[in-house]
C-alpha cells in the first residue's frame, strides 16, 4: 500500500485535498482524521504539518508527500521534488528598513537576519559567500527589525502590504519562488505505485489548462484552422455527411480558448463548441 504524506493545515491543504480528489483518491470528511486508508486505490494518507512532511519522506517512513518547495529545502532532509503542482504560489524575499543603503544580498554580510526559514536563508547566504548571523522566529518576522533584534529579515512575500506597515521594503532579487511540490526519497527506486500516483496528478494539471475544442469547417480550409489547433500530438479531423466539409478536435489551452475560437469563425469554421476535460492521461 502507498504511503502518502499530505498537509494537515495551511494554504497548502484546501487545495492538495481538491487536486487529490480529482485525481480519484478519497479524502477525510472530518479535520481531526489523521490517517486515513483508501483500499480501492491501494493508498494510506497521513496527514502532518507542512513543515514537517519532508523529513518524514526524506526518512523513508513514507513513500511520497505534498508540501511546499520552500519548506523541502529549508529542512535539508533527504527529500527531492519530483512534480510541480502549481497552487500554493509564493515569492522568498529579503526586505530591509525603508531608506537603508542595502540593494543586494552581499550588502548583508556581518549583518542579522531574521526568518522562519533558517537552512533556506543560509544555504541562500553560503551560495553568495555572505556570511551573517541568522535568526529564527516563528511568525510576526516583520516585527523584528523594529524590536532590534534583526537588520533584515527574510520572509514569503505576497502583496507587501504587512511589510510595508512595518516601514520595510524588499530588494535584491528573490531568494526563492515556492509552490506546492510532490517529494520522493532521493534515491528512491522504480515503484509502479508511485508512478501511476503521478500520473494521475499529471492528468489533473492537464485537464486543468487544457479544454477540448470541436468544431466544423471547409475541408480546403483544414491547414489554417490545424494551425491554429495543433492540440498536443495532432488532431482529430472526421468527414461530415455534408460534402466538403470535416469535423475537428482538439485539446487547446484553457486561457486562449476564447481567441482561438474568434481565430477559427474568421476562417469560416463553425458549430465551435468547448468541453472541460474531467481526467486524461497523456
Amino acid at each position: 500500500m502507498l504511503r502518502i504524506a499530505v498537509p494537515n493545515k495551511g494554504s497548502l491543504s484546501g487545495p492538495a485535498a481538491e487536486m487529490l480528489h480529482e485525481a480519484g483518491y478519497r479524502q477525510r470528511k472530518e479535520a481531526k482524521e489523521l490517517v486515513l486508508v483508501d483500499p480501492d486505490n491501494q493508498v494510506e494518507f497521513f496527514f502532518l504539518r507542512p513543515r514537517d512532511i519532508a523529513v518524514y519522506v526524506g526518512s523513508g517512513r513514507l513513500d511520497v508527500g505534498i508540501t511546499g518547495r520552500d519548506l523541502l529545502l529549508d529542512s535539508a532532509s533527504e527529500a527531492e521534488e519530483v512534480l510541480a503542482l502549481g497552487f500554493a504560489g509564493s515569492t522568498f524575499r529579503f526586505a530591509k528598513p525603508v531608506g537603508t543603503g542595502i540593494s543586494d544580498v552581499r550588502d548583508l554580510d556581518g549583518l542579522r537576519i531574521a526568518t522562519s526559514y533558517t537552512g533556506l536563508v543560509e544555504q541562500h547566504l553560503a551560495e553568495h559567500g555572505v556570511k551573517a548571523t541568522v535568526t529564527k522566529l516563528d511568525g510576526a518576522v516583520e516585527t523584528a527589525v523594529h524590536l532590534g533584534v534583526a537588520d533584515v529579515i527574510a520572509d514569503v512575500v505576497e502583496t507587501g502590504t504587512s511589510l510595508r506597515n512595518a516601514g520595510l521594503e524588499v530588494f535584491g532579487d528573490p531568494i526563492l519562488v515556492s509552490d506546492a511540490v510532490v517529494i520522493r526519497s532521493k534515491g528512491a527506486g522504480e515503484d509502479a505505485a508511485v508512478e501511476q500516483f503521478l500520473r494521475r496528478l499529471q492528468g489533473v494539471l492537464v485537464a486543468r489548462r487544457y479544454v477540448l475544442m470541436d468544431y466544423d469547417i471547409r475541408a480546403e480550409k483544414v491547414g489554417e484552422a490545424v494551425a491554429l489547433t495543433p492540440g498536443l500530438e495532432s488532431p482529430t479531423v472526421s468527414p461530415l455527411h455534408t460534402e466538403g466539409w470535416v469535423a475537428v478536435r482538439s485539446m487547446v489551452l484553457r486561457k486562449e480558448a476564447q481567441r482561438i475560437m474568434d481565430d477559427l469563425w474568421a476562417i469560416g469554421a463553425r458549430a465551435i463548441l468547448v468541453t472541460n476535460i474531467h481526467a486524461c492521461r497523456i
